[in-house]
């Protein structure tokens, strides 16, 4: 009988991914959370994916993603539209590029937008995607 209480814990041990000692930030963890919308207006396949990804690791919460329609942009706009400046320079640290502009809308429920364009580039492959 103890035996089999040994193997069974164990076996939930190994199941719950006990190994993996990687800390992932959790948005609004420790501050004020920052509330994006990622939308690709270069044309390419998958960047708003990749953008909300990278967003999401540096504990940014991004609340949509998509295509920004018919626009296409040639370098990447972070858009503000609660708060100042500082705001949009955080989440352009975590992308890594991008022109910040402050256009308050009130009538957004979110702090930034930002408009991937061409210049924006997936960093390889250090993002883990799930199917």
């Amino acid at each position: 009988m103890k035996c089999i209480a040994v193997v069974s814990l164990l076996c939930c041990s190994a199941a719950c991914g006990g190994g993996d000692t990687q800390t992932r930030t959790i948005p609004g963890d420790r501050a004020a959370a920052i509330t994006v919308e990622v939308l690709n207006a270069n044309g390419r396949a998958g960047d708003a994916r990749v953008g909300t990804r990278l967003l999401r690791r540096a504990g940014i919460d991004v609340v949509y993603f998509g295509n920004a329609g018919d626009a296409t942009l040639d370098s990447t706009r972070i858009i503000v539209r609660r708060g100042a400046a500082a705001v949009g320079e955080k989440v352009r640290q975590a992308l890594g590029r991008g022109r910040v502009e402050v256009q308050l809308d009130s009538t957004k429920l979110l702090d930034v937008s930002v408009l991937l364009g061409a210049d924006f580039s997936a960093p390889g492959s250090s993002l883990d995607f799930h199917p």
